[in-house]
């Protein structure tokens, strides 16, 4: 029995090392707080960096391999091959599973593939690691919307623009929902 815990001591060490780098550290929460606060002032005058940052942050792993499968699949996204965009995203989602950002780009993946069903799964597991993530908020009011549910695409916009006030996308989205809810636009 103690050959067997000498064995399990570096394994234990190294599993203590590893979650005390990962993305998740009070360092990188710490830092992702203060950019959400910053974010969040309605007088930030260059809101821009400060959402490039945020979303830097969110695409940390903590693994520079997962880094390289987030990055192929948004490659593969950005060809327009939603196909190997999803299988990449889901390779990575089976590998790290509490990444935000993998089910957050494969959500977009299934979007732009006209799965509505999938990427709405995906933004809900994006929003129960990343209540914040105003992205995937935007994405479920844009899927809303689209499938004739305003009233729940507003709230959702809703949240998105009290998270990032700044972003115009979110802001028109909130200004066309609120005319159609209240039928002001046919």
């Amino acid at each position: 029995m103690t050959a067997k815990w000498r064995l399990l001591n570096p394994v234990v060490a190294a599993a203590l090392a590893a979650v005390l780098a990962w993305p998740g550290s009070a360092q990188h929460a710490e830092r992702e707080a203060e950019l959400l606060a910053q974010l969040a002032d309605p007088d930030l005058p260059r809101w821009q960096r400060v959402e490039r940052e945020l979303l830097g942050e969110w695409s940390k792993s903590g693994s520079a391999s997962m880094d390289l499968l987030l990055q192929r699949g948004r490659d593969a996204l950005q060809a327009g091959d939603t196909e190997a965009a999803i299988e990449h995203l889901t390779a990575l989602i089976d590998h790290a599973p509490a990444f935000a950002e993998g089910y957050n780009a494969r959500a977009t993946a299934y979007y732009q593939a006209g799965h509505f069903g999938p990427s709405m799964e995906d933004i809900a597991r994006v929003l129960s690691l990343n209540p914040n993530h105003f992205a995937a908020l935007s994405g479920l009011g844009l899927i809303l919307e689209e499938t004739g549910f305003h009233d729940r695409a507003l709230e959702a916009f809703r949240a998105a623009h009290a998270i990032h006030p700044h972003q115009p996308g979110i802001r028109t989205s909130l200004e066309r929902l609120e005319r159609k809810v209240a039928g002001l636009e046919i």
